[in-house]
């Protein structure tokens, strides 16, 4: 790509309507670690634009496989939450489950190191609950307005239709609280051998809330009762070749063959007392919690046991929100999150309809939904002649006053604050430590893969910017993929 084939855009960035930008790294708070404020335009806007960018498939996870299920509680958990759903051992829950890959059309193949989304709805007594995370448990970014850059770089370039490395690593070595997560699918992990045989994680962090009004944060793992199978980057390149829908395929086989694959769920506990002061920011999406300090704790078995019957219908309109939450479980302050909790819903929105919730995939199962809303494209009349106001007199539904989580308190003035650090907070502090966690073997071959796409890169500021973040948070993690580049860059 020539440097003639840009068009350059001189003076400062600014919003659709031509204001200039002050911030375009960090979105606007309610005070330093507080919430994100509607008032926030630039964020609104852009994370509304990005939704948009595509017609009519998803603009990330667009291409990927589901089943149903069931979730079954194993433990007692009332003195965390009162979600009904989780209430008493051996309790079901019928499941939706989402599988897919990140950054691949819908016309790639199954089989290429990217992460997986992992988007799990239950059919709750109280309305569906959607939990929606990736078989990793960090991400690359903390913030939600920077989402729609990120994945600008993992898109088609827009003068040469392609995924460029300049832009991917660009980005990534300019913003490196990505270092963590980078590691994570170039290394052994980043190829899943097919959906039943890799973890899940809620990723964020959420409340919890007990009858009591207590608040707690907790972190989702769902572990693979398969075991872990990985490909090498040669065997998905046969893979994807061969067979680019491997992963779909395998998953609906294996149901077909009543051999229904599992998942173990625990959670990560932290008292809300805790959190102020933890070494990591608890709401961070760049860290984890570290198990010595929070040990997982077992709360239930996922299973999936139905194939869907038709993967349009099913599949690809089924919608999932980070902001469908129920009695007893509610956001955090995480950033990320934050935003999330308006972007998912207004892709569905747009992508499938205002009326998408009606779907028989994603409608609730287990009661009824009772709402005010009318008309939209492909409303279906079921509200016939009801009131469609609220407060009324005609037995229509109401309000409950018991809010579904409990409140925060936030102080500070508002602006464009950064995420707020805690006491050992780096950009690499984890990622060096997942490094030192791997074995020789592991090494190497994390090595292998970094290197052979940094030494795409065109430009050796860029490339060296790259590898001084994987520097940072090991010396012979940096010293090996310098070597490694520049062999293969010559």
């Amino acid at each position: 790509m020539t440097q003639e084939a840009h068009v350059t855009q001189q003076g400062p960035l600014t919003t659709e309507a031509g204001a200039p930008v002050a911030d375009n790294q960090n979105s606007e708070t309610a005070g330093v670690g507080g919430p994100v404020l509607v008032q926030d335009q630039l964020l609104l806007e852009k994370l509304a634009h990005f939704n948009r960018e595509r017609i009519p498939e998803r603009v990330v996870h667009a291409r990927g496989a589901g089943a149903y299920g069931t979730f079954t509680v194993t433990r007692d958990v009332t003195q965390w939450t009162r979600a009904k759903f989780l209430s008493e051992v051996g309790k079901q829950t019928e499941t939706f489950l989402r599988f897919s890959t990140v950054a691949d059309s819908l016309g790639g193949a199954d089989a290429r190191r990217d992460p997986r989304g992992w988007a799990l709805k239950f059919y709750t007594e109280e309305g569906n609950y959607d939990l929606v995370g990736n078989n990793t448990p960090v991400f690359f970014i903390r913030d939600a307005i920077k989402f729609p850059d990120f994945i600008h770089t993992q898109k088609r370039d827009p003068y040469t239709g392609s995924q460029e490395a300049d832009n991917v690593w660009d980005f990534w070595g300019l913003s490196p609280e990505s270092t963590h997560q980078v590691t994570w699918p170039f290394g052994d992990r980043g190829i899943p051998a097919s959906y039943r045989h890799m973890n899940g994680y809620g990723s964020h962090t959420f409340q919890w809330n007990n009858e009591a009004g207590e608040v707690f944060w907790v972190k989702y793992h769902f572990k693979t009762d398969q075991g872990i199978k990985n490909l090498t980057q040669a065997e998905a390149n046969t893979l994807a070749g061969e067979d680019p829908d491997s992963h779909q395929r395998d998953l609906r086989e294996s149901i077909e063959r009543g051999e229904f694959p599992t998942w173990t769920v625990q959670v990560q506990i932290m008292p809300d007392a805790d959190a102020a002061n933890y070494r990591f920011n608890p709401f961070d999406l760049t860290k984890v919690w570290p198990h010595e300090d929070y040990p997982p704790i077992e709360i239930g078995k996922l299973e999936l046991n139905r194939n869907p019957e038709n993967i349009f219908a099913e599949v690809e309109q089924s919608i999932f929100s980070p902001a469908h939450f129920v009695p007893g479980i509610g956001p955090s302050p995480d950033k990320m999150l934050q935003g999330r909790l308006f972007a998912y819903g207004d892709a569905h929105r747009y992508r499938v309809g205002i009326n998408a919730d009606h779907l028989p995939v994603n409608r609730p199962h287990a009661t009824e939904a009772r709402t005010n809303s009318r008309d939209g494209f492909l409303y279906d009349g079921r509200h016939k002649g009801a009131k469609n106001y609220e407060p009324n007199s005609f037995g229509g539904p109401f309000q409950t006053d018991r809010p579904l989580w409990q409140s925060s308190a936030v102080t500070g003035g508002t602006g464009n604050h950064a995420t707020p650090s805690h006491s050992e907070d780096t950009d690499f502090v984890q990622a060096g430590d997942l490094y030192r966690l791997m074995s020789e073997d592991e090494k190497s071959r994390l090595i292998e893969n970094l290197s052979g796409f940094i030494a795409k890169v065109s430009r050796d500021d860029i490339a060296e910017r790259a590898i001084d973040n994987f520097r940072q948070a090991d010396g012979d993690f940096g010293k090996r993929l310098e070597a490694a580049v520049q062999a293969l860059r010559g």
